[in-house]
């Protein structure tokens, strides 16, 4: 009887468990995830030749997206955009007119639940969300696969850093990104307790990155504060660069500084190409300080 019983305690014990991890995840994806399903716009309103695509994650959530080629023939590469945690891609056009016109096809995909995708967002959700996107990229027809660039605005940084990691690019920028969610709630909550699993742990995973990173942040950023992108870039291993847009915050940094960031970016991944960088990994250099 005894042993029954300490049995029935543990089974009731562990679907306690279950229920408040479940409810503390509830509670971190509800602060997490803002998305919009109304598209605002499309890309030819905004004068882009673009392709609506639809795809599977591999759990079978169908996903929507955005295949906007440059108008440069042959282009200089090909980016892969994860956006933040609000709005969906109809929010995110200004970012791929700016990449198209430095010479880069743009794919821009919505996590399960934004936009037309189906689905409801949830942290593992948007990793297997980026995978499904890499595959759909890499099917497009003449595509080089050694010119494949990861964007990640935000709390996209974190999704296309763990994309990096098992599928490395030829380069990855992160724009705006955090070092986590919990970095984040003490900087916005700092009288809330932290009630779910830390998510999004990119200061961790960043060590292990093997590809060139470009971090950029704006130094006006009073929501994911410059701290944070600073954090990231001394964590992380070379080749590495970061740059600060002086009055840039969090979303306005292409709109302020949409020519600059252009020239940077298409520099930098044309000197990537040139030195073979996707296909070699160059020794480590002593490691540079982030820029103030």
């Amino acid at each position: 009887m005894g042993a029954r019983r300490a049995l029935v305690m543990a089974l009731a014990a562990a679907v306690v468990a279950t229920a408040v991890l479940t409810l503390r995840t509830r509670i971190l994806e509800s602060f997490l995830f803002f998305p919009s399903r109304s598209l605002d716009a499309t890309p030819a309103e905004h004068g882009l030749v673009f392709e609506e695509l639809r795809f599977s994650a591999e759990d079978g959530v169908e996903l929507s997206a955005w295949w906007i080629p440059t108008p440069a023939r042959p282009p200089l590469g090909h980016v892969l955009h994860c956006h933040g945690n609000a709005g969906n891609i109809g929010t995110r056009i200004a970012a791929a007119r700016m990449l198209s016109g430095a010479g880069f096809d743009v794919l821009l995909f919505d996590y399960r639940g934004y936009g037309a995708s189906a689905g409801r967002p949830t942290e593992a959700g948007t990793y297997r969300d980026a995978r499904a996107a890499l595959a759909a990229l890499r099917a497009r027809p003449g595509l080089d696969a050694g010119r494949i660039f990861y964007l990640g605005e935000s709390l996209g940084g974190a999704v296309a850093l763990e994309l990096a990691l098992r599928e490395p690019p030829c380069g990855l920028i992160l724009q705006a990104s955090f070092t986590s969610v919990r970095d984040m709630a003490r900087v916005h909550y700092p009288w809330l307790p932290f009630l779910g699993p830390d998510a999004y742990p990119s200061l961790q995973r960043i060590a292990r990155l093997r590809a060139p990173l470009l971090l950029v942040h704006g130094n006006a950023d009073d929501i994911v504060p410059l701290a944070h992108g600073q954090a990231l870039f001394r964590a992380a291993p070379e080749p590495k660069r970061m740059e600060v847009f002086a009055g840039a915050g969090h979303n306005d940094l292409v709109a302020l500084a949409a020519r600059e960031y252009a020239r940077i970016l298409s520099g930098w991944a044309a000197n990537l190409i040139e030195r073979g960088a996707a296909a070699s990994h160059p020794s480590r250099s002593p490691p540079a300080a982030p820029p103030e």
